[in-house]
């Protein structure tokens, strides 16, 4: 396990004050993870941050959705030992096996067993909205955009929307 946390950089520095006119553009797009584990913590910044990139937006928001009721996104550092201890307390505020009218067939027809997977992703949220400027992302140095899968393994939708003004410089 390295104890190093992903440092966050971007092509061009973050400017104190920036004022863009012209078109407006709105570009959306669907991509997909695969996960592997009931619980996991997936950093998408890079695959964000390129997206974002190709949208053609000099000053804007990005805003990702997470497509599902069971996964969450949210900003963090990305280290690995502070993802374990994110997925540990999770794990110890939202006991899988408590006593959940979700699980229980006399209250409910879901089948996967899953309600702590859905009130996990109410404490961490189902987007995220994130400046953009000069083209990319503006996140700070050791902030990261984190998926948290809450009950995989399995193939999990999100909507990217990029919105303002263009071109990139």
């Amino acid at each position: 396990m390295s104890k190093r946390s992903v440092v966050t950089s971007r092509e061009q520095p973050v400017e104190r004050v920036t004022t863009a006119t012209g078109q407006a553009t709105v570009h959306g797009q669907t991509f997909t993870i695969q996960t592997t584990q009931r619980v996991e913590l997936i950093d998408l910044t890079e695959r964000v941050m390129a997206l974002t990139r190709e949208a053609g937006v000099r000053e804007g928001i990005v805003t990702v959705a997470a497509m599902h009721t069971t996964m969450a996104l949210f900003v963090n550092e990305s280290q690995l030992a502070l993802l374990a201890d994110i997925q540990r307390w999770l794990e110890h505020i939202v006991r899988q096996d408590a006593e959940w009218l979700h699980n229980n067939p006399a209250h409910s027809d879901c089948d996967r067993l899953n309600a702590d997977s859905h009130v996990r992703a109410l404490l961490l949220g189902h987007s995220v909205m994130l400046p953009v400027s000069g083209g990319e992302v503006v996140l700070g140095r050791w902030q990261r955009l984190l998926m948290a899968e809450l009950d995989g393994p399995r193939e999990r939708t999100l909507r990217l929307t990029v919105m303002g003004i263009g071109p990139r410089p």
